[in-house]
This record gives structure tokens, sequence and C-alpha cells, in this order.
């Protein structure tokens, strides 16, 4: 007789996924949070005159 006293395999293999899931939702995040940083860091130093300069 063997009494389960956690979860089952099913439960833990959900949990896990629900882990890896939000883990990889926040990277997203991050990243595009990162990209986003960058490119209004990039139009700061450039200025809005980048757009009116000769070719």
């Amino acid at each position: 007789m063997s009494a389960e006293t956690g979860p089952s395999e099913a439960e833990l293999e959900e949990r896990r996924r629900k882990a890896q899931r939000a883990r990889s939702v926040a990277i997203g995040l991050a990243l595009a949070a990162f990209v986003i940083i960058l490119y209004v860091a990039t139009w700061a130093k450039l200025g809005a005159g980048v757009l009116m300069r000769d070719l």
C-alpha cells in the first residue's frame, strides 16, 4: 500500500510548464523593454534633425 502524500506526476508537469511559460513571458517582456530603451536612446542621441540632413 502506498499513500500519495504529494502532488501527482501530471500536477508536477503542469506546474513546471506554467513556471516555464511565466519565465518565457518575463524574458520576452524584458527583451522588448530593452529594445524600446535602445530605440529611445538612439533617437535622443541623434536628435530629431537626423531626418532633415542632406544625403
